[in-house]
């Protein structure tokens, strides 16, 4: 067949795709050597799937997982994800997978993982699934397991080049015959991130040198010259390089999804958390001007003030803490009794523990039945699932950083942003986890934004796809407060 709608090689999975997860299963069984034109790679084979949240990259690179087995090319699969995603893959192998497997999970002590590990033999396909931090660990044992296929699922998390991760996947994917990484947001903060996903998927793109690469597309600036900068000539030259061995695809591109609509919903502090927000700000601003203004500084003055903005002071984010403020959880409480008098499930989202454990305190005072996924949870699947299934179950609770990964929770479809850390690929993920396949309502965004605050800032810069670190440090360096 040669119609790119049809699967060039049989689609070893039991549910009918979707046309633009065959397209990306023909680009992908191209680039992997599977097909009669392809060209043998002496480094080995790569290809990234940079797909969207929804779109179905992961069923993707199973099929092709599936279709390398089939082939004869592959015996053993590492599949490396974050943490919160491992379990996910199990799930999804379990649902999809039409070809014989055995897989496990890599948990326990490093001891544990390693006899797992060692007892995984057979004629099926071998598929371990593992963390970033343990496979950085355990490095030594995984490449003695010797991979044929490594997947690094949300590849994202490999964006540093000199992290102890990042270099364990380099060595690891070095040794490898194919490679896969998948990721909807390869860049997450700026362009130079790239770099070392593509160092594991194939060195030949941007080359082995991260400060080669760096000075060749980037030109640095600020205060120090430590902020790299895509200079404007070489934009083509990126792009071209970075897609000539990536599938893209977009939800609006390839999903018939309904609408979104961003409601920003201004609180007013009350008089008292307003004043201790300006003193922080005076106190913050003081002791930028005495020091030396850096990104680090910036967003560490702007942890407590973003604290201050949720209701709480505290030092970190887990730490011990005093609530000064409930206006955001006055606001709360009233979208959540106008949603479930008109039956309407929502999902809340916040970034610290004592906003998640205060939102949590106030559903259990109304006897309102919630699921809860936070760092530390062990149930996510029971919890997502009682979510989805449970008409008993109206409210969903995630915290930013651990519940925007792998689950599903189109059973609603407004999502409230209590707070929003920084980074905006925990952003987009956590709002595409009720905008995916399976919603057939209007989605709303509703933005609890503290007025007068950094707040504003950090949602104007998420929404604009903005660096905030960076915006925050040239405002203080153009003479403005960066924090108000």
């Amino acid at each position: 067949m040669n119609d790119n709608n049809a699967p060039l090689l049989p689609m070893p999975i039991k549910v009918k795709p979707y046309a633009h997860q065959v397209i990306a299963f023909n680009f992908v069984c191209k680039r992997l050597g599977l097909l009669p034109d392809s060209t043998y790679s002496p480094t080995g084979y790569g290809a990234a799937l940079l797909m969207e949240m929804g779109t179905g990259k992961s069923l993707t690179a199973l099929a092709a997982a599936g279709a390398l087995y089939n082939a004869g090319r592959i015996k053993r699969v590492l599949v490396v994800a974050p943490l919160s995603v491992v379990g996910v893959w199990e799930e999804e192998f379990g649902k999809f997978a039409d070809f014989d497997y055995s897989l496990a999970v890599l948990k326990g002590s490093g001891e544990k993982k390693v006899d797992t590990l060692r007892h995984m033999t057979g004629a099926a396909l071998q598929v371990a699934v593992i963390n970033y931090e343990s496979a950085w660990r355990l490095e030594k044992n995984l490449a003695a397991w010797k991979p044929d296929l490594i997947i690094a699922d949300e590849g994202h998390k490999i964006k540093t080049h000199n992290i102890s991760a990042s270099k364990a996947m380099h060595r690891l994917g070095a040794a490898a015959k194919y490679r896969l990484l998948l990721t909807g947001t390869p860049v997450t903060n700026k362009a130079i991130d790239i770099f070392s996903q593509y160092k594991f998927l194939d060195p030949r793109i941007f080359g082995q040198s991260f400060y080669s690469f760096r000075n060749y597309f980037f030109y640095m600036t600020g205060y120090g010259n430590h902020t790299p900068v895509l200079k404007k000539s070489m934009e083509d030259e990126l792009t071209r390089r970075m897609h000539s061995i990536a599938f893209r695809a977009t939800k609006k591109e390839c999903l018939d999804l309904p609408d979104t609509t961003d409601i920003i919903r201004k609180v007013a502090l009350e008089p008292r958390a307003m004043k201790l927000y300006q003193s922080l700000v005076k106190e913050s601003y003081a002791e930028l001007s005495e020091g030396e203004v850096t990104i680090t500084n910036v967003l560490t003055k702007l942890l407590r003030l973003s604290q201050l903005t949720g209701g709480f002071i505290g030092s970190d984010e887990s730490s011990a803490t005093e609530q000064v403020s409930t206006a955001k959880l006055d606001v709360l409480e009233d979208i959540i009794d106008a949603a479930l008098e008109e039956n309407r499930k929502l999902v809340v989202i916040a970034r610290f523990v004592p906003e998640l454990d205060a939102i949590c305190a106030m559903l259990e005072k109304k006897r309102v039945n919630y699921s809860l996924i936070k760092g530390g949870v062990k149930d996510r699947d029971e919890q997502v699932a009682r979510f989805q299934n449970d008409a008993n179950v109206p409210v969903f609770v995630g915290q930013v950083a651990t519940a925007g990964l792998g689950i599903t929770l189109t059973a609603a479809s407004t999502m409230i942003f209590f707070s929003l850390d920084y980074s905006m690929s925990n952003f987009e993920q956590c709002k595409a986890r009720i905008h995916r396949a399976g919603q057939r309502m209007p989605c709303t965004y509703i933005y609890l934004a503290a007025q007068a605050t950094v707040d504003e800032k950090v949602l104007k810069a998420l929404k604009n796809k903005a660096n905030l670190a960076k915006t925050l440090v040239d405002d203080y360096r153009y003479g403005n407060n960066p924090f108000m």
